[in-house]
């Protein structure tokens, strides 16, 4: 990893940056001239994104590769963007889920959905607060999920770790609405973020395919209502009206049997 020489220099921090909308996000803010620190687990290919981008974009970009499932890395991140960096955006992209059993569900798949939703996520804005706060104009976008809004079987941790984001969001933007660090939350709904996850999704049936979405049109769509200072960010509005529609004792099987249908087709 590369260290700044200019403390100066405003960065964006986005974690789980080597895939998915994470990398969709990075290319967004470089498209847009945002210097950057990709934050990724390590073996992802981080160093080699990260020069892409630098160079493609013309912007400045570090990289920083842990495991945010645990605590102290977390910190150790922390402290690293905040001695060497001056930030004014903080996207917490990086989450997992999943689908299986509960009952089969190993003791570290739980712990880890918990550790990187709902932990690294609160500690990281935590830590990173002072650094944002110090800046002109500042941004937190914290990602959640159209699942923060209903509980699914064969999901079971999952939607409440993302309805935890979801509220934690909700509450931070109120606390700190009056300073100049703006927070917001995006709820997006399935996306092709690879070929094992669109199968998997696909496999859901119809809804699954009707509601999965493209990363980059993800990215580009939640910046540009973050800098328009939208606090809930809903992008898919299908899936946002039948979550409305559909009273709970019809959602809950409803979307149960779509999760079982993949978790028995895998």
């Amino acid at each position: 990893m590369s260290e700044s020489e200019n403390s100066k220099e405003l960065f964006a921090v986005v974690t789980g940056a080597s895939q998915g909308l994470g990398k969709a996000f990075s290319s967004e803010l470089a498209k847009r001239k945002i210097n950057l620190i990709l934050v990724s687990l390590p073996n992802q290919n981080l160093a080699e994104l990260s020069a892409e981008i630098g160079e493609e974009y013309k912007v400045k970009t570090h990289y920083y590769e842990t495991d945010l499932t645990v605590n102290e890395n977390v910190l150790k991140l922390s402290e690293w963007i905040n001695r060497n960096f001056s930030v004014n955006l903080l996207i917490n992209n990086a989450g997992m889920g999943g689908s299986k059993r509960f009952i089969d569900a190993d003791v570290n798949y739980i712990n880890n959905i918990m550790q990187l939703n709902v932990v690294a996520t609160s500690i990281l804005s935590h830590q990173l607060l002072p650094n944002l706060m110090s800046q002109s104009k500042s941004y937190i976008l914290n990602v959640s999920s159209m699942a923060a809004f209903s509980p699914i079987g064969y999901k079971t941790v999952y939607p409440a770790s993302k309805s935890f984001v979801h509220s934690f969001s909700r509450g931070l933007y109120e606390e700190l609405k009056d300073t100049n660090v703006f927070v917001s939350v995006v709820n997006p709904g399935a996306m092709k973020t690879n070929d094992e996850i669109t199968s998997r999704i696909e496999k859901q049936g119809f809804f699954g395919k009707l509601t999965l979405l493209e990363p980059e049109k993800v990215a580009k769509y939640c910046i540009t209502q973050l800098f328009n200072r939208d606090t809930v960010i809903m992008v898919n509005s299908f899936s946002w009206l039948m979550l409305h529609l559909l009273p709970i004792w019809i959602r809950l099987p409803l979307m149960t049997r779509a999760i079982k249908r993949e978790v028995i087709n895998c």
